[in-house]
């Protein structure tokens, strides 16, 4: 019974986390989901990103689903790719497609976020 209870609390947590995910997003979350393609983007990570990376930038597209999450997500993006000086632009601009994931969210250093 114990058992069940807290599987049943853990599943509303879940929930609960998801619901509140789509009202804000943070860089936080946005630097978390793709910290695992930092040596990628930097050159380090071979030709093709990890599916751990793949997966954070999978989360970030469903972190964008409103014009204003969208807007937090590139500004997020961008300020992160600021910070890393040997980002590669070619592999930061794959990374979508190579992932197999279709975004609104460029990751670039330059992106105007507005449009």
């Amino acid at each position: 019974m114990k058992g069940a209870v807290a599987a049943a609390i853990a599943i509303l947590a879940v929930i609960s986390l998801v619901a509140h995910q789509g009202q804000a997003v943070t860089c936080g979350q946005v630097d978390a989901a793709l910290v695992p393609c930092i040596s990628y983007l930097a050159g380090h990570g071979g030709d093709s990103p990890s599916p751990a990376c793949c997966s954070g930038v999978k989360a970030v597209k469903n972190m964008a689903q409103t014009t204003a999450d969208k807007r937090a997500c590139c500004s997020c993006v961008k300020a992160a790719a600021n910070r890393y000086a040997d980002l590669k632009d070619a592999a930061a601009q794959s990374l979508p497609t190579k992932c197999g994931v279709q975004m609104d969210i460029p990751v670039s250093r330059t992106v105007d976020c507005d449009k």
